[in-house]
């Protein structure tokens, strides 16, 4: 790996939000998220639980404006930091998928850490927020993290009636596929997971 200790720190200022993140990837899953709305906090907190990244994000934004820029621009920071820490990708699994029931709920999040960002999503909520966060922003917070982070990512609700259960299903499968794209392979020995020898383009 061109970077042994797979962290990436990212620090992003506009004039609509000011952004300090942190993430290892060979973590244990500890957190310390605060963005101002505490749904998307829960959420970060979730992914970084279950994926065992360590993630540490600080956000002030215009939430006297609305919600869209801490939302977009922390998961941009996001995308960033993990493409900074998986470096080449040399030695990782690169794919990962998984199942996520909760209670009534089951998600299917499949992903491939390709370099080549595309969203598929196949999701829907039936009420306006969660907490205090807009729900339209749920999946925009996906495709500004598959954008940034090189991921192509395939998100679908099978079946669901509680909004809360939908949202925290789908963020708990993304962590366990991430959890499996970014660990090492040791049978690959360091290779580069592609035929191209480089993923990306």
């Amino acid at each position: 790996m061109s970077n042994s200790q797979r962290t990436g720190t990212v620090e992003r200022k506009t004039a609509e939000t000011s952004i300090a993140i942190a993430v290892n990837l060979d973590g244990t899953g500890t957190y310390e998220v605060s963005t101002g709305i505490g749904f998307l906090d829960h959420m970060v907190e979730q992914f970084s639980k279950h994926s065992l990244i360590d993630v540490t994000m600080q956000v002030t934004g215009d939430l006297h404006v609305d919600q869209h820029h801490t939302t977009e621009d922390s998961a941009i920071a996001l995308g960033q930091a993990l493409t900074e820490a998986l470096g080449d990708k040399a030695g990782i699994g690169r794919y990962g998928s998984a199942y996520s029931p909760m209670d009534e709920t089951l998600s299917r999040v499949a992903l491939d850490i390709s370099g080549r960002p595309f969203l598929v999503w196949n999701a829907a909520f039936t009420q306006e927020k969660l907490g205090e966060w807009d729900t339209e922003l749920i999946e925009h917070w996906f495709q500004s993290v598959a954008q940034t982070a090189g991921l192509t990512l395939h998100i679908e609700l099978l079946y669901g009636t509680n909004n809360h259960h939908i949202c925290e299903s789908i963020y708990k499968g993304f962590a366990r596929a991430m959890r499996v794209a970014v660990e090492r392979d040791l049978r690959k020995g360091g290779a580069i997971p592609s035929t191209k020898g480089q993923l990306g383009g």
